[in-house]
Order: structure tokens, then C-alpha cells, then sequence
């Protein structure tokens, strides 16, 4: 037993729990603005918090219509397939703690705790969540919104000055080219039934043309000609989302430049998140010190329509 003046261990260690609820509590008001998985992926956090993986597949239709007389017997059937996946779940954890000094103090001032350790370990699980939601984890056998396997991937235009393919180098009319050749291609390919609501692309190129005047005579930049006049807003009516996202600049083939384009639904994709991040019941871990574990578990993101995304690389 320690022998210091005015230190009663139960005391501190009711102080310490009450605290915990405290801190909590301040950190769970928190606002993270610059975490981008809740506003750029549906989360499905329905699955029971410790179900040891999560099955799911990834679903196309087959057939086509033909031409048949009254008496016909042999009429086309369309069909659905279906690619069976499997991802494990796995937990990660961050926390906090305190030291007896920090205890005292507040004891001895009659202050709370501060909550800035808890809010830092609800931050750290944040980020750690998006990464794997954005970029997925190779150890895990888990791939992200800019890099699934599955996702059809192709070039830009070679229409830059040079023939160049980054947009730095291209003209209004050929950057925004790019963007509706790929809103246009699952479009297609998915034989006119979907259209991608959600551009992604570097900070790099989207402050580009963001700042680029259509011409010098112009006050509209070449993003403002590009929201209006994209292919997505021409045939719905309605907005289409682009935002900038870190990461990009080196995420396509041979790590150049990357645009993601996909319909922003759970019927496309979901990141699985059994257990969102929380924190464990404080415990003693020393005679001096507390703790205060935080946990959550994750299964990945399901890419479960991949012909409503596509990659543009070299932009």
C-alpha cells in the first residue's frame, strides 16, 4: 500500500469509474468531419457483434429476350449468378489510460479528467476503420472502395496535350469526356439499369479543376461545367457527388491516378461492421495506473454489384 498523504486507493478507484462514464460520454459528442467511410460507403452493423465471419455474394443476370411464335415451348429464361464470398471478422483495439498523478490532481482540484485521451483513441479507430473501408488490408485478405479486384478498371482518354492522359494537361471538354465515359460504361454494362451517383478523385485533380477557368473569358471553372453537364445529371436531373479523397493519387495500375465512380447503395456495397468501436469497462492495470480498452470488429468491405463501380487510371 502506497504512503502518501491523502491517497485512499477505493476512493481513487471510484473516482476513476465515475470519471470513465465522464469521459465517455464527451468523447462519443465528438464530431470527426474529415472521416470518410460513413458519407462514402453504406455500414451494415447488423450482423451479431461476434459472428466469426460473413457470407455474401456477389450477384449478376443472365439472358436475353428473343423473338417467338404462339406455340413457342423453348422460352428464354433469365437467371441470376451468384459468386459466393467469405470474410472472416476481426477485432482491433485502442484505449487509454491514466497514472495515479493525473488521479490525484483532478481529485485534488476538483476537476474532472480530462476526455482529450479518450477522444485521441476514438479518433485512432476512426482512422483505422477508414483505411480499411477505403483500401482494404492484404493480412486480412480485405480490399477497399479504390482497390477491389473485381471492380472493371481502365485507362484515360490519351487526349492531353502529347497525347497525355492526366487531366492537368487536358481541356475542359476532354476531362469531362473522361468522367462520362466512365458514368457511360455502367451505364452499359449494366445494360442501362444503373448509373454511378459518386465520383471519386485526388485532391490533386479535383483542386486542378476546381480552380481551372473554362476559358479566359469565363467565370466558371471546368468542376462547374462538369457538374452540369456530366452524364448522370443529364439523364436523373439530379446532382452528381464528387468529392476528393487522400489516397488516390497513387492508387490505380502502376500507381498512377485513380477515379472511383459507383452507385453509393447498400444493394452495391457495404462495409460489414459487427461491432462498431467501443470502450470496455475501466480496469486497474497496476498498483498506480488505469485503463480503459477500446474494441471494435470489423469484416470488410462487400463489393456485392461490381459492374456498378468502375476505376479510370492515369487521370
Amino acid at each position: 500500500m502506497l504512503n502518501m498523504p491523502n491517497y485512499d486507493a477505493q476512493s481513487a478507484h471510484a473516482f476513476m469509474i465515475s470519471q470513465a462514464s465522464h469521459i465517455e460520454t464527451e468523447v462519443y459528442k465528438a464530431r470527426y468531419p474529415a472521416i470518410r467511410y460513413p458519407s462514402l460507403i453504406p455500414v451494415d452493423t447488423s450482423a451479431h457483434p461476434w459472428v466469426p465471419s460473413i457470407t455474401y455474394f456477389s450477384m449478376d443476370h443472365v439472358g436475353k429476350a428473343a423473338w417467338i411464335n404462339g406455340a413457342a415451348s423453348d422460352i428464354p429464361h433469365a437467371d441470376i449468378t451468384r459468386d459466393k464470398f467469405e470474410t472472416t471478422v476481426s477485432m482491433a483495439g485502442i484505449g487509454f489510460g491514466f497514472d495515479i498523478q493525473e488521479v490525484g490532481q483532478a481529485q485534488l482540484l476538483g476537476q474532472n479528467l480530462s476526455a482529450s485521451k479518450g477522444m485521441a483513441a476514438r479518433r485512432v479507430a476512426e482512422e483505422f476503420i477508414d483505411n480499411i473501408a477505403l483500401f482494404g488490408d492484404a493480412s486480412k485478405g480485405m480490399s477497399g472502395l479504390v482497390n477491389t479486384a473485381t471492380v472493371t478498371d481502365g485507362d484515360a482518354a490519351a487526349t492531353g496535350t502529347g497525347s497525355a492522359t492526366e487531366w492537368s494537361t487536358k481541356t475542359p471538354q476532354n476531362v469531362l469526356a473522361d468522367i462520362n465515359a466512365v458514368l457511360s460504361g455502367i451505364f452499359t454494362d449494366t445494360n442501362t439499369t444503373a448509373l454511378a451517383d459518386t465520383i471519386l478523385v485526388p485532391y490533386t485533380q479535383l483542386h486542378d479543376i476546381g480552380q481551372r477557368l473554362l476559358h479566359t473569358n469565363s467565370d466558371k471553372t471546368i468542376l462547374d461545367f462538369v457538374v452540369e453537364k456530366n452524364a448522370y445529371t443529364m439523364e436523373t436531373g439530379l446532382p452528381l457527388t464528387i468529392r476528393g479523397v487522400r489516397g488516390l493519387e497513387t492508387a490505380g495500375q502502376g500507381s498512377v491516378a485513380r477515379l472511383v465512380a459507383y452507385r453509393r447503395s447498400p444493394e452495391v456495397l457495404t462495409l460489414h461492421m459487427p461491432l462498431p468501436f467501443q470502450f470496455l469497462p475501466l480496469w486497474q492495470s497496476g498498483p498506480t495506473t488505469w485503463e480503459v480498452p477500446g474494441i471494435l470488429r470489423l469484416g470488410g468491405l462487400d463489393v456485392r454489384l461490381p459492374r456498378e463501380m468502375r476505376y479510370l487510371d492515369g487521370i
